[in-house]
């Protein structure tokens, strides 16, 4: 009996062994402004590891990466594959991952799948499993669980800016006219456009009891066109900047412009915003085209020409 209590007790401990199921780290990234949640895991059967950094704090990042390593018993070269959703970071944290090595993927969020019975409880440890697990079984081959940004290089990314700014001071130019029309239909008053010479118009304008707009309207109604009039100059600047652009450039991006102009119907406007979103580097094939321009299909016809009407049957 003593015997054999000592060959138990002489019984080597079993150690822990490394982690080699897949040998592949996984990081999932909840982005907040202030901090950055963290997910770590090598596999569907792996607790995850959660961790919270400061935002854009990519020293801290490191860090957590080299230490998740360590607890799941990884190499220190071993792959990361991670994931974020795309928002307001947009793609400089992807460039950074990629230039360290890290295969990462940035998501439409929009296209992540979601449980519509019941309550979706939201918090960032509960959205960050998630696409820990949905990136895990994206890495395996389901590709339909997600849909992947195309990620635009550096000058790609820089040439929206033009027709992205052009676009939204043409709507702030179109609240300012809405506030001011607004304001003069609050005593009764109205012009049909907000022009350059509106002061004069406002000078004689009259209302009900044939008397001027208050004076205080009056110096606000100025003060806000004054705004109207800083957002429709910069906006014929960007207008004449990208038709310089168009006649001038040696680009090759925007010599696709040039010719999309040549077709009938479409404009500059529409033309700039065809290849600076699309054409000039997304790949995407001709029914991916069709469908998010709704202009072409597989069997168009020549320009100019109006297609057959179907008979019925």
């Amino acid at each position: 009996m003593a015997a054999t209590r000592k060959a138990h007790s002489t019984k080597p401990l079993r150690t822990a062994t490394p982690n080699t199921s897949s040998g592949i780290l996984y990081l999932a990234f909840e982005l907040g402004w202030n901090e950055w949640k963290l997910a770590f895991t090598t596999g569907p059967g792996a607790s995850p590891r959660l961790r919270t950094i400061g935002g854009r704090n990519v020293q801290a990042l490191m860090q957590e990466i080299a230490k998740a390593k360590k607890r799941f018993q990884l190499a220190g070269d071993a792959p990361v594959h991670s994931c974020y959703e795309a928002g307001r970071d947009g793609f400089w944290l992807h460039r950074y991952l990629v230039s360290h090595g890290i295969v990462n993927v940035v998501v439409d969020s929009s296209s992540i799948e979601v449980k519509r019975r019941g309550r979706r409880r939201k918090t960032d440890s509960l959205d960050a499993g998630k696409l820990l697990s949905m990136l895990i079984r994206w890495q395996q081959g389901e590709r339909d669980v997600w849909s992947v940004v195309q990620v635009p290089g550096v000058a790609d990314e820089d040439r929206r800016q033009l027709h992205r700014d052009l676009l939204e001071l043409k709507a702030e130019r179109t609240q300012h006219s809405n506030r001011i029309k607004g304001l003069l239909a609050g005593c009764g008053l109205s012009v049909a456009s907000i022009t350059a010479e509106f002061p004069d118009v406002l000078a004689q304008l009259r209302t009900w009891d044939d008397q001027p707009a208050p004076a205080e309207l009056q110096q606000r109604l100025l003060r806000e066109h004054e705004r109207w009039r800083l957002v429709d100059r910069q906006i014929k600047d960007l207008e004449s900047e990208r038709r310089r652009r168009i006649c001038h450039s040696s680009d090759a991006v925007v010599a696709k412009v040039r010719q999309l102009i040549r077709l009938r119907g479409i404009g500059a406007n529409s033309a700039w915003l065809y290849v600076m979103e699309f054409f000039g580097w997304r790949r995407i094939g001709q029914s991916q085209a069709t469908g998010r321009l709704g202009w072409l299909d597989a069997d168009a016809v020549p320009v100019g020409r109006q297609r057959p009407r179907a008979r019925h049957q």
